[in-house]
């Protein structure tokens, strides 16, 4: 299968994830979450976020032990996927069976 196709079957997965009602939506509220304690089995970054964004991302998904994807989808791409209009640089998936859905597809 090509990288485009994998793409694509990722961001139909997160679709579905989204109208499920199982993602949160940008870098904040996935830090909150997680500081939280909130239940965040995956998180899934845009390929163009900021250095500084990636790094946020990187360093609390690495301290609450927590899995994080860089994906071949800019941010505009990845918010389109969610049903979301602008740019969105991260979701996070709080279902267990669906954040393994969406790693299968990666």
């Amino acid at each position: 299968m090509s990288e485009k196709a994998d793409t694509a079957s990722l961001l139909r997965a997160l679709g579905l994830c989204a109208k499920a009602g199982k993602l949160i939506f940008g870098t904040q509220q996935i830090c909150a979450a997680l500081h939280q304690g909130k239940p965040v089995f995956l998180v899934i970054e845009a390929n163009d976020t900021s250095a500084s964004t990636h790094k946020k991302l990187t360093d609390k998904c690495t301290f609450y032990h927590k899995g994080i994807k860089q994906v071949q989808a800019d941010t505009i791409t990845l918010a389109a996927s969610v049903g979301h209009s602008g740019e969105l640089a991260a979701v996070g998936i709080t279902d267990q069976n669906l954040a393994r859905l969406v790693e299968q597809t990666i």
